[in-house]
């Protein structure tokens, strides 16, 4: 169903008023939800460019061509290193590898969706403490303030599940109230952004402890199939953690450095646009041998087609436009994703300097992604207001402007 004209094309600036733009700006102030603190961990062992190339090679390629195409591919991904709880050392000889994929001569498809699931409720837990962990130390809250907590993934499922650990490990308050963003994707971490807006604009006391946390390197496809190749050179292992508090949120010792004249972010709105006609341009399906995404190569195109109408439009509502956002959180998806954004915008280089950053450093580490890009916005002190930026399958479009 194609969407109403008025949805992907931008309005006339007649039909914004000042006097409205300052009523939303007043509003979204009373009912601000503030983001103390933002932080980023990635497993201890990290591999570069000639590692995941081999690795890749062992599980998928056949012939000597194969293995020639697979490092190419593996070459142009802009990714030079990449972390992965996957990743041992040797005791011996100090190399690192790995020992979770047989090579493709022993087995054709690789574990079993169980056995990798078994392996994220082992390693998904300690990602994800050491990142909440990291959030409330940096926000100054105490793990008693928290009231609610959101977990994100997309690449593991159990239950008890990480939620329990995080209350457990992190002494949160047994009455802590739980909500799980679960196979979303990339753009997740928007959408916990919008849901801890959600909360603390119900409870302008709340003290809200999002943590994202992916494992994608325990759903590597094997096989000599181009979609799976793709995104299988794209992707890597990670988390995140956030604090957001209410307007009224209060604690018992000081949050903020009295020589700092910093002030937190706040996450004023969130929107959504899902993009027509483009239902398999991106898909995250549970296989019997992982979940398996599949990334058409029309994604860089539909975005540069839809996305500067919607943006355009829905900023202008925000009483923003594509000129006054000082940091662009764009989640680096790849290179021609990120290269699509900033044709459609007709952003700088330098705009998306720190997204590429992250995809160099770390690899596509699905929803934990944007947690460092904005670790490292607050870390280079670059003005606000910030916009992130994400997509999913649907193919959707989700953003959240920040002042």
């Amino acid at each position: 169903m194609t969407p109403p004209d008025s949805i992907l094309s931008p309005p006339s600036a007649s039909s914004l008023g000042a006097s409205s733009v300052a009523a939303r700006r007043v509003s979204s102030r009373n009912l601000s939800a503030k983001l103390l603190a933002i932080e980023s961990v990635v497993p201890p062992y990290t591999a570069d460019v000639d590692l995941a190339t081999a690795a890749a090679q062992a599980m998928s390629c056949g012939n000597d061509k194969e293995a020639e195409m697979v490092a190419k591919l593996y070459r142009r991904t802009g990714v030079q290193t990449r972390g992965s709880v996957l990743l041992e050392r040797d005791g011996t000889t100090g190399h690192l590898g790995q020992s979770f994929y047989p090579h493709a001569s022993e087995s054709s498809h690789g574990p079993t969706t169980a056995q990798r699931n078994e392996r994220f409720a082992v390693d998904g837990p300690r990602l994800a403490v050491a990142a909440g962990h990291a959030a409330i130390r940096s926000s100054g809250c105490l793990p008693s303030d928290i009231t609610h907590l959101i977990t994100v993934t997309c690449t593991g499922f159990y239950s008890p599940g990480i939620d329990i650990e995080l209350i457990e490990s992190l002494d949160l308050p047994v009455t802590t109230e739980r909500i799980q963003i679960g196979f979303m994707g990339c753009h997740a971490l928007i959408n916990a952004m919008r849901t801890a807006r959600g909360l603390t604009s119900a409870d302008r006391h709340a003290c809200v402890l999002i943590v994202s946390v992916e494992l994608c390197s325990l759903h590597y496809q094997y096989g000599y199939n181009a979609q799976r190749i793709v995104s299988g050179s794209l992707f890597a292992d990670g988390a995140s953690g956030a604090i957001v508090v209410g307007s009224e949120y209060e604690s018992t010792h000081d949050l903020v450095d009295p020589d700092s004249s910093d002030t937190p972010a706040q996450i004023v709105a969130t929107g959504s646009c899902l993009i027509p006609g483009s239902r398999d341009a991106m898909t995250w399906t549970i296989g019997d041998h992982g979940f398996v995404m599949t990334l058409s190569a029309s994604v860089p195109a539909l975005i540069e087609e839809h996305l500067h109408a919607y943006l355009s439009q829905w900023l202008a509502k925000q009483g923003e436009s594509i000129e006054s956002i000082g940091g662009w959180a764009v989640h680096p998806g790849g290179t021609r994703i990120l290269t699509a954004v900033q044709t459609a915008l007709g952003l700088s280089d330098e705009h998306l300097e720190i997204s590429r950053e992250v995809l160099r450093q770390h690899g596509n580490m699905s929803s934990a992604t944007l947690g460092a890009v904005l670790q490292r916005f607050g870390k280079h002190s670059i003005p606000r207001p910030w916009l992130m930026l994400g997509f999913g399958p649907g193919l959707e479009i989700e953003v959240a402007l920040l002042r």
